[in-house]
């Protein structure tokens, strides 16, 4: 007899501190239509839908620096220092890669738009603007995997130690 497998639970996408969990039932009502469609294997695509969200997602974390961290959830992670902005990265780029093993396509998406928020958010504090990506993106295009990263210099620095790229 296999033993039953315990489904991953989507997350609410409220991550405050201290904040009030949803009811299990509105929660999974919410839900419903996105494990529905990832049940069958597709996602609803909202018309119109295209990166071209990634530069004004990045304008509005850009306008959001400086001001009231206590209004704005992207002015409250640009003031707690590049640090923290890479720690909360990190952890959503763990979660996404959990919901990718896990094959739960919908929390992937989900978990998948975190990653890219937070990665939007590093950028504003290191000073990165989104064409400086896409030319880098686009540089690269047409060539081969391979051949781009032979080109790549062997060593990275990082906080002033020498260390050897993972091949």
């Amino acid at each position: 007899m296999a033993k039953p497998t315990k489904k991953p639970v989507a997350p609410t996408g409220d991550k405050k501190a201290g904040a009030k969990k949803k009811p299990a039932k509105k929660r999974l009502a919410r839900l419903a239509p996105a494990a529905a469609a990832a049940a069958a294997g597709v996602l609803p695509s909202p018309a119109g839908a295209s990166a071209v969200v990634l530069d004004r997602l990045w304008s509005v974390v850009m306008a959001r620096r400086g001001t009231d961290p206590t209004l704005s959830h992207s002015a409250r992670l640009l003031s707690r220092g590049t640090a923290k902005i890479a720690q909360k990265f990190g952890e959503e780029a763990v979660e996404c890669v959990i919901e990718a093993a896990l094959g739960n396509r919908a929390a992937l998406v989900a978990e998948s738009a975190d990653v890219l928020y937070h990665l939007l958010v590093m950028w504003v504090d290191a000073g990165v603007r989104t064409e400086e990506v896409w030319a880098e993106l686009q540089r690269r295009e047409g060539v081969s995997g391979v051949a781009e990263k032979a080109m790549r210099p062997r060593e990275l620095a990082i906080v002033g130690v020498r260390t050897k790229k993972i091949p």
